[in-house]
């Protein structure tokens, strides 16, 4: 696999704090750059799956941080270090490095266990277990009168596809006004009680108002839920839960802070 320029940038940048140490890779005009530099770069690389270790890789590599430190000790000795965007952001950088590492140090302390998981898995599945999936279509449009028009019309035995290309919605105007598979809590909670409760090809008897207008909604058909597995699941479950704990960890960090 080729290791593209702009990814050994972004492994660069991830190490650029990476300790020295006695054995350098090079001396630039009397600054030294450690290998180690090197060997974190190209354990970063080969652990996201983006290159393997190879000579060519290591000596791309040499090149570019050399490259990186001629072109620092030139931006140092213009001044660019001391302007004050370079420096808030020289600070913005260091903050969300030291930042990150604390949060990682956090979760390693605290991982989400598999209890956990599963008892959030359980709540989900339970949740959604509990819900239907309908298959609706829709006709919007800006007066109360105009859909009950629609609503008769149907009743008449107009096709509802047909009326639907009159609808606001130039989405599903043209698509017989399909919203495809959906549960009500994906909807505007008026427009999911307009159709909740009727069966498989039920109409609504009265147009339903919501921010947009006046919808006549059809339901062409309803299912159960599908539950993912635990398995298919448990990654996104995995990495919400981490989430929630460093959401808990940081407010209770601001509680105790002392803010003016």
């Amino acid at each position: 696999m080729t290791f593209k320029p702009a990814r050994l940038l972004l492994a660069l940048i991830a190490v650029i704090a990476a300790p020295a140490f006695a054995q350098n890779l090079a001396v630039v005009n009397g600054k030294a750059i450690p290998t180690s530099r090197v060997d974190a770069i190209v354990k970063q690389v080969v652990a996201q799956g983006q290159g393997q270790d190879s000579p060519q890789l290591r000596e791309a590599i040499k090149r570019d941080l050399i490259a990186r430190e001629v072109l620092m000790q030139e931006a140092i000795k213009q001044g660019y270090d001391k302007k004050p965007d370079v420096k808030q952001a020289l600070d913005s950088a260091r903050q969300a490095i030291v930042v990150s590492q604390l949060a990682r140090d956090y979760i390693a302390k605290n991982p989400v266990t598999d209890a956990e998981i599963k008892a959030e898995y359980d709540r989900f599945a339970k949740t959604q277990g509990a819900e239907k999936e309908y298959h609706v279509r829709h006709i919007l449009v800006d007066k109360e009168e105009d859909a009950k028009a629609i609503i008769a019309k149907l009743k008449g035995g107009a096709k509802f596809e047909d009326l639907a290309k009159q609808s606001k919605d130039t989405g599903s105007a043209n698509n017989g006004g399909d919203l495809d598979w959906a549960t009500p809590s994906a909807f505007p909670e008026e427009f999911a009680a307009g159709f909740s409760k009727l069966q498989k090809g039920g109409i609504t008897e009265t147009p339903v108002k919501t921010g947009a207008g006046y919808h006549v909604i059809k339901v062409d058909d309803t299912r159960a839920v599908k539950v993912p597995s635990l398995d298919e699941v448990k990654s996104q479950i995995s990495e919400s839960l981490t989430q929630q704990k460093l959401a808990s960890y940081q407010e209770e960090m601001v509680k105790k802070a002392k803010v003016q």
